[in-house]
């Protein structure tokens, strides 16, 4: 280990602290987002963390849709559920740059609307015939809906980034 007072070299663990951001190649995480003096990851965010509870959510839901509806709507929802969480990682992972983390919040924002979209579709055909679970997942995919354009909002207006 070398340590010079401004970063570590950890060769037995592959971590190089600079104060602004760890490279650590032993579990292969490159973290460059600190706050209040803390490292953070987008596992942390809690707009990651409300999508992937509805990613679960609406995989369990699909299980129990009638057979025709597993590869059509099914398959649809499962899709649009996973690319909202999946954006928002992708959005962390451009943090840097100001456009590109709007660009997929946008996009976040619009599979997470496309997701509503489905689940509603799925609620009007009757193929979901479960009130209580159209219910709680149409509460947390609005609510997501609500924290994402929050965030989007203060990445826009706080980003102190040139790009």
């Amino acid at each position: 280990m070398l340590d010079t007072g401004c970063w570590i070299l950890d060769a037995g663990y592959w971590m190089l602290d600079t104060g602004c951001w760890i490279l650590d190649a032993g579990y292969w995480m490159l973290d460059t987002f600190k706050i209040k003096g803390k490292f953070m990851s987008y596992k942390k965010l809690q707009i990651w963390i409300l999508a992937r509870e509805i990613v679960v959510e609406v995989h369990e839901m699909t299980l129990k849709l009638p057979k025709f509806e597993l590869y059509e709507e099914g398959s649809q929802i499962r899709k649009s559920s996973k690319t909202t969480k999946a954006t928002i990682v992708e959005g962390y992972g451009r943090r840097r740059y100001k456009q590109d983390w709007i660009k997929f919040l946008v996009y976040a924002l619009s599979s997470n609307d496309e997701t509503m979209d489905h689940l509603e579709n799925l609620w009007d055909t009757k193929s979901l015939t479960e009130e209580a679970t159209f219910l709680k997942l149409k509460m947390k995919i609005e609510s997501l809906g609500k924290m994402l354009n929050k965030f989007l909002q203060t990445v826009e207006q706080e980003h102190q980034s040139a790009k």
